[in-house]
């Protein structure tokens, strides 16, 4: 047998017993369904805590200075109860991202036993992180800040304190675009009030004094331009990624190995929850994810018929992924 490494064509030595897994632990017994998940995460919490505070700062500006005090009742409401939408749907999908397991591998999998059960046919391996002791799917990576294993990942976000996954893109996406929906709104009421009160008397403009009405709607501008350039950038990478079924980490690491896509108005239904319709728009309304069965935790090296073993392997380390990640076994 010849192993052909699939990069810079290094011969690598590749063993069951590579992996050890009799030093794994078992996995631990899994949680009942819907369990809550969360980062304890200095960072992250600080992050999601600012970001609460700085959309509820939104809510108190436009409420407080520039709604309640207009003359104009209509106005005031019906931009009142769109703006409250939004900024309700935007710190609801929050919430989501941060508490939704992204698509954690279980931990301590990589056992024996477990490995045994998968009946692994000739061409067929299974990778092991050697951080979290588990069997790796096909395109989970390990996240040092969530220190697990998880499927499908894009990157890890200290906004909302957790990692964008297979099971939490949705939220994300949602999260980034009401918050550039918000924003964009925020600036436009912004600039008719200004337009508003040169025209009139400022006292009669807000309940506070003129100096404080300003100083508060430019830095709710500043806070609004800033989340606008931020999260439609981030919207609009997450729908591309969607779209062209690549992570952010694939598309970073730029793998060579061929990869079976979906089509795009597949990983976007995949993604939002079956066919469109307005569940796509709900926070509250998940994508629906199978569990996991036996033939995912495999992965397939080549398409060769002659292939006649099977491999173990444990998950190169980031700094060899790039000589390492695949091996193709084939017949000297």
């Amino acid at each position: 047998m010849m192993l052909i490494p699939t990069h810079h064509f290094r011969d690598i030595e590749r063993k069951p017993e590579y992996l050890q897994p009799e030093k794994c632990a078992p996995p631990p017994y899994p949680g009942p369904a819907g369990t809550m998940w969360f980062i304890r995460d200095g960072c992250g919490i600080a992050c999601a805590v600012v970001t609460w505070f700085l959309v509820l700062y939104a809510e108190f500006v436009v409420l407080f200075v520039m709604l309640i005090p207009s003359r104009d009742y209509v106005y005031s409401i019906i931009n009142g109860i769109l703006f409250n939408l939004l900024a309700f749907l935007a710190l609801a999908s929050h919430c989501r991202a941060m508490l939704t397991d992204p698509g954690a591998v279980p931990k301590g999998n990589a056992t024996k036993e477990f490995i045994e059960s998968l009946q692994l046919k000739p061409g067929q391996v299974v990778y092991k992180c050697p951080k979290c002791c588990s069997i790796k799917p096909d395109r989970a990576h390990h996240c040092s800040v969530c220190k697990r294993c998880i499927r499908k990942m894009d990157h890890h976000c200290p906004w909302v304190n957790n990692c964008v996954g297979e099971n939490n893109q949705k939220y994300f996406v949602l999260f980034t675009m009401y918050i550039a929906l918000i924003s964009l709104h925020a600036l436009i009421m912004v600039g008719f009030h200004f337009l508003h009160c040169f025209e009139e008397d400022w006292t009669k403009c807000s309940y506070f004094s003129p100096p404080t009405t300003v100083i508060l709607l430019i830095l709710l501008c500043f806070e609004g331009l800033l989340f606008l350039i931020f999260t439609s950038v981030m919207f609009g990478t997450q729908v591309h990624s969607i779209c062209t079924d690549e992570t952010g980490i694939e598309r970073l690491k730029r793998k060579q190995q061929p990869r079976e896509r979906r089509g795009s108005w597949k990983a976007v239904k995949e993604t939002f929850g079956g066919n469109f319709s307005p569940n796509w728009f709900n926070p509250f309304s998940g994508p629906y994810r199978p569990a996991l069965r036996d033939e995912g935790w495999v992965r397939q090296l080549a398409s060769s018929d002659n292939m006649e073993t099977t491999t173990t392997e444990e998950e190169p380390s980031e700094e060899r992924k790039d000589d390492e990640d695949s091996v193709e076994v084939t017949d000297e």
